[in-house]
């Protein structure tokens, strides 16, 4: 079973977008194309900030909502410092 992971990304305008995939590479180019969320859409994807490895959907998905609760800069420094082991 392939593990699913949170991501981080950082947007043109300095906006996070967060999200979950099995192929992280593979939605970030999405993302960049224009074909991923409506929200990349029209704020297009500068960089990807960080990926967070989960073994299955379900815990991908509540650690996916926790990081959505923290501020910008909770975020930010999320990215720097990695996921805390749950």
């Amino acid at each position: 079973m392939k593990p699913w992971f949170v991501y981080l990304i950082e947007c043109a305008d300095g906006s996070l977008y967060t999200g979950v995939a099995v192929d992280v590479d593979k939605r970030y180019a999405e993302h960049a194309a224009g074909k991923g969320a409506r929200y990349t859409r029209s704020h297009p994807p500068a960089r990807l900030l960080a990926s967070f490895p989960h073994p299955d959907r379900s815990s991908a998905l509540k650690a996916e909502y926790a990081i959505k609760q923290l501020s910008a800069g909770e975020k930010r420094a999320l990215a720097r410092q990695g996921m805390p082991e749950t």
